[in-house]
């Protein structure tokens, strides 16, 4: 069976999506979520094949989840929305398929079928990730939303991936590269991305290595591996 995770913010839209769902008799589901952050945890965990997910959730979207996955462990994807069926056109290129709500059986059967078709040929998830709108970081029993552009820098240590800003740091769940891959945060150390805009110097300390000082005040590490790299996307 096809290993399915069901991601919906609406109660009764999330339980009757699964009812039908296993009904087909075609997916193992692996649980179901309410958000894009239970959501993320999930995929990593779970490794499912196949996101039956909601656009329009709060806080962050679907299409904001699926910027936060990891290119190998990105799904196929079967957006599952309110949508009208002319909006959604606009995303056939991008996902295996898509389902108006609320769910007919008959049309859900079609997606099966689709769905078993494409796992069958090994085709890759067609879904091409967005850039970063917002970071979330978690703190308390709360969820923040960062812009990338207020960020000082991010370091990863033993605890996880912190994100610094002027207000403080704060815990996130995104990886190091996903933040690298979709943001405009640099690699200047295998443990730190900078913010280029809030570069104040690079201090040159021979033998390859640096450091810089940001406009906050931090100083960060720079190591051989990356300082060339960091130079050039600098055009210094």
């Amino acid at each position: 069976m096809i290993r399915a995770l069901i991601i919906d913010d609406e109660l009764h839209a999330r339980e009757e999506l699964e009812h039908l769902v296993r009904d087909t008799g075609a997916f193992d589901i692996l649980g179901c979520c309410t958000n894009a952050i239970d959501a993320l945890r999930r995929i990593r965990t779970e490794k499912p094949e196949l996101l039956f997910l909601d656009i329009e959730m709060p806080a962050l979207n679907g299409f904001e989840l699926l910027a936060m996955i990891e290119d190998d462990l990105m799904p196929h994807v079967v957006f599952v929305t309110a949508y009208n069926e002319h909006a959604l056109k606009a995303f056939e290129e991008k996902t295996l398929d898509y389902l108006l709500k609320p769910v007919s059986p008959e049309r859900l059967l079609k997606t099966v079928d689709k769905v078993r078709e494409t796992i069958r040929r090994g085709d890759p998830p067609r879904y091409q990730a967005e850039p970063l709108r917002h970071i979330p970081c978690q703190f308390s029993n709360r969820v923040k939303l960062i812009s990338p552009a207020a960020v000082d820098y991010v370091f990863s240590d033993v605890t996880g991936i912190h994100v610094v800003t002027s207000e403080g740091p704060f815990f996130t769940e995104l990886t190091l590269r996903v933040l690298e891959e979709r943001t405009a945060l640099l690699r200047c150390q295998k443990q730190f991305l900078v913010n280029p805009e809030n570069i104040d110097e690079i201090r040159l300390l021979g033998h390859g290595l640096a450091e810089i000082k940001t406009l906050l005040g931090h100083t960060l590490p720079v190591s051989r591996r990356y300082l060339r790299q960091l130079k050039g996307a600098l055009k210094l």
